[in-house]
């Protein structure tokens, strides 16, 4: 590790999300300080008054959208965080992004235009979402995954990959200020081969209907998401599943001098947890 990191303290956006979590434990184990910025430590992205007492005198903050980097009001929000984190004396931001959502650039350049040291780090698709979540819970309920995606292969990235990229950043002084790394599994996949695998792993059937991006948001509504937030998945899914993403990136064995891990791995690992138990 580059940089003594006893004496630095980073804030984690979305401390108990999917992402948050897994960045606050891989920072806890290299020694940061973790401050975590979430509802139950009493943060709240639509209250600016709290913003204040989790960034004062930290050294690095890890940003997060809440929805989605491409949401319609990311740009603002996270902008105008990162801003307020630097006038507060952080040095370093790194932001979670999304790779090949051109959706994404306007809230990218407004980290990067808060004078911090940045790194943007683009992820794949999380292999967590089959475990974690809507999608998991699909799976567990009724045995079947139902999802826009196509036959597109995507390089499904661990989480724990992704949260050590983030955290060599935040630790490795200048060296990787300014970055953009694309992290990604070691292979592709289609969205019906993982739930295949996922079968496998699981010891039960589970089978994968792709359907497309309009019908989706039909099931959305029914149920119950909001009308704006299901239209915006559709069109965020309609976009990032046409393809462009179906290749590899060096993102996690730059950062990290080692392979990512392999989805087949991850199904292993969730299924002993009880992931899709039915």
């Amino acid at each position: 590790m580059a940089e003594n990191t006893r004496n630095t303290t980073v804030v984690v956006t979305g401390a108990t999300g999917r992402a948050g979590s897994r960045v606050a434990r891989a920072a806890r184990a290299a020694g940061l300080t973790v401050r975590a910025a979430s509802r139950a430590t009493g943060f709240d992205w639509g209250d600016v008054t709290t913003w204040a007492d989790v960034l004062r005198g930290a050294d690095a903050a890890f940003l997060v959208h809440p929805v989605d980097i491409g949401h319609p009001d990311a740009a603002g929000l996270l902008g105008a965080f990162a801003d307020r984190a630097v006038a507060l004396g952080a040095r370093r931001l790194v932001l979670l992004s999304a790779r090949g959502e051109e959706r994404a650039r306007p809230a990218e350049d407004a980290v990067r235009a808060s004078g911090a040291d940045w790194t943007v780090v683009r992820a794949a698709w999380f292999a967590q979402n089959f475990s974690e979540g809507p999608l998991a819970e699909e799976l567990r309920r009724t045995g079947e995954l139902v999802f826009p995606g196509g036959e597109v292969a995507e390089p499904f990235v661990d989480l724990r990959d992704v949260a050590d990229v983030v955290v060599a950043a935040l630790t490795s002084g200048e060296t990787y200020a300014g970055g953009e790394p694309e992290v990604c599994g070691p292979r592709l996949l289609t969205f019906g081969q993982a739930v295949a695998e996922i079968a496998g792993a699981a010891g039960r059937e589970l089978s994968y209907r792709a359907v497309p991006a309009r019908e989706y948001g039909e099931r959305l509504a029914g149920f119950g998401v909001p009308a704006a937030e299901a239209e915006f998945l559709v069109e965020l899914f309609a976009s990032l599943l046409d393809g462009r993403n179906a290749r590899l990136s060096d993102g996690v064995r730059r950062f990290l001098g080692r392979a990512p891990r392999d989805f087949a791995d991850f199904a292993r690992e969730a299924a002993a947890a009880g992931a899709w138990k039915g």
